[in-house]
This record gives C-alpha cells, sequence and structure tokens, in this order.
C-alpha cells in the first residue's frame, strides 16, 4: 500500500491494510482489536505503547517496532501537512 492518501485520513480497513504488510505475523489479533476500537488512520497516529498493550500487543521489542514505524507515519504526515500548507502560500501569491 502506498502512502499516497494522508494517514490521518486513513480508514478503517486502510488500517487493517497497512498493519497486514508491516505485521502479517500478528494479523490475526491485532485484526480483531483495530475493527472492535475502530481504529482509523487518525486514531493509529496517536497510539503510544499503553494502547499497544491493550490492542494485545505484549511483547516488548514488538511495541518497540511498532511504535517506530508510527513514528515514522507521524513524521510522514507532518512532511504532507507542510506540504499543503506551502502549496496554499505559493498558489495565494
Amino acid at each position: 500500500m502506498g502512502l499516497s492518501k494522508r494517514v490521518s485520513l486513513w480508514s478503517v480497513e486502510e488500517v487493517l491494510e497497512w498493519v497486514q504488510e508491516q505485521y502479517p505475523a500478528h494479523m490475526s489479533s491485532l485484526h480483531k482489536a483495530i475493527i472492535k476500537h475502530a481504529i482509523s488512520g487518525r486514531a493509529l497516529l496517536r497510539l503510544k505503547d499503553h494502547h499497544l498493550e491493550l490492542l494485545g500487543v505484549q511483547a516488548e521489542e514488538q511495541q518497540q517496532q511498532m511504535l517506530q514505524d508510527l513514528l515514522l507515519l507521524r513524521v510522514q504526515e507532518e512532511i504532507s501537512e507542510l506540504s499543503d500548507i506551502c502549496s496554499e502560500c505559493f498558489s495565494a501569491q
């Protein structure tokens, strides 16, 4: 799945696609939790370690990997926001 669409606009289904690509071995447990809690892209960007535990991610190593991946998504989201702001500034001139 490409990141052509901003993460904050992802639906629950798109979050499931991302999780499937990133963590196929853990998909069964995460799939249920994502649907149960309706984790959209906006919610995904806000997840912290204690949220991961609630979603069933117990292993410290797996939590750290997911937190790193989530940080990368947050950075990509920030870059998209800045790009949108700059585009609006230049188009207004």
